[in-house]
């Protein structure tokens, strides 16, 4: 026993070192004729900096704050006592335990800490409002931390503060209301703080996107496709990863209603919002209106015969001025897709399905710093974050 817990004290101290950027291709394929200038990359195989007795789960949710620093969250449970053999009683290996919920990481990689559980969640009528399953994280201006849930009864969005008190929620576990519901969600994907509005794409066992006035919580509209009222089936019964890929759900990129996973939100710089209609293998584009409504604007559909766990998961922007570029994360092919934002004219694509440095299993989130860097997360198998580094427009 001692043995053990010396050699997991000896991983610790190592992990501190910090190694230098471990630069490699990705693999790449340009669609667009030769010539054509894009956004290139290379991956950081060497970052994050884990300290050496953490180990992350499923990787559900990638942010980055305005000072650069990449916050995720990942999903302790879906690691094994086989990976966490540090953490049993008595310890059965000297690697590892679990890594805290929230996760902060600076831009270079070093491990700035992490925080979450139900310890820090409040209680509400007897039932502690702590998501079972964490999906999505955003930061907002302020630095704080959004994130909401796909498990059993995680039908609740959380804001933080950065170093981990609770701020205030949407929802209430356990209870959901369908799509018609004007003060509970049902299962929220993602959520995204601007602009004087809360949106929620809500998200698993709803199918609809749901706005709350920033300042006082209130309720300010709800959005189906086409931004019409949702009126699509809610999901009965909780969702499992198995879900994603039952062969019966066949994308169809121009169906009336989202799909049964509404998996993103996210403005954009000149009044816009996108939404990934995942099973669906689209985006749609809205525009956000003055009196905080949304107005259709067009579908963008991603390889749109794609079936299995289908395409459109998240989306970025590079962050010029004009955010140029967008960036559209595929899982089932294992890809982020690189287009002209204003156009959306595809460009070229990265990645390909596998398990080593820039390739994905089960590819979930995306996002990009101020120095045009792609942080992407893998779920399911996958369960890691990557740095993919802008080495400029080519």
């Amino acid at each position: 026993m001692i043995r053990l817990l010396a050699a997991a004290a000896l991983l610790t101290l190592t992990a501190a070192s910090a190694p230098e950027p471990a630069l490699a291709p990705l693999a790449f394929e340009q669609i667009a004729p030769p010539g054509t200038r894009m956004p290139r990359f290379k991956v950081d195989a060497a970052w994050p900096r884990m300290p050496g007795d953490l180990l992350l789960g499923q990787v559900s949710g990638v942010a980055v704050g305005p000072d650069d620093s990449v916050w995720v969250v990942h999903r302790p449970h879906s690691l094994t006592a086989t990976d966490t053999g540090l953490a049993q009683t008595p310890p059965t290996a000297v690697c590892c335990k679990p890594a805290p919920p929230v996760v902060h990481f600076a831009q270079d990689g070093r491990y700035l800490g992490g925080w979450g559980g139900a310890a820090r969640a409040p209680t509400v009528e007897g039932v502690n409002q702590w998501p079972a399953s964490l999906h999505g994280i955003f930061v907002d201006k302020a630095g704080t931390v959004w994130f909401g849930g796909n498990g059993k009864g995680d039908h609740v969005v959380m804001n933080y503060s950065p170093d981990g008190r609770y701020i205030r929620s949407f929802g209430r576990r356990d209870k959901t209301g369908g799509n018609d519901a004007t003060d509970l969600l049902g299962n929220p994907s993602d959520v995204n703080h601007s602009d004087g509005m809360v949106l929620i794409s809500d998200g698993y066992t709803n199918r609809r996107v749901i706005g709350f006035d920033a300042g006082s919580n209130a309720y300010r509209g709800r959005w189906g496709a086409y931004a019409r009222p949702p009126i699509a089936p809610t999901r009965t019964g909780d969702f499992d990863q198995s879900h994603a890929v039952d062969p019966s759900k066949v994308a169809n990129p121009k169906a009336e209603t989202f799909a049964d996973i509404v998996h993103c939100v996210v403005p954009t710089k000149d009044g816009h919002l996108y939404v990934c209609d995942r099973n669906n293998n689209r985006a749609q584009l809205f525009r956000r209106d003055k009196d905080g409504g949304l107005t259709f604007v067009r579908d963008l559909v991603i390889a749109g015969e794609t079936s299995g766990t289908h395409t459109v998961t998240d989306i970025a922007f590079s962050p010029d001025a004009d955010q140029t570029y967008l960036y559209v994360a595929d899982m089932m092919n294992g890809r982020i897709w690189i287009l002209k934002r204003k156009t959306h004219e595809i460009l070229g694509a990265i990645g390909r399905v596998g398990r080593q440095a820039g390739q994905f299993t089960w590819l979930h989130s995306i996002d990009t710093d101020s120095d045009g860097n792609i942080y992407a997360t893998e779920v399911n198998t996958g369960r890691r974050v990557q740095k993919l580094v802008f080495t400029g427009i080519e």
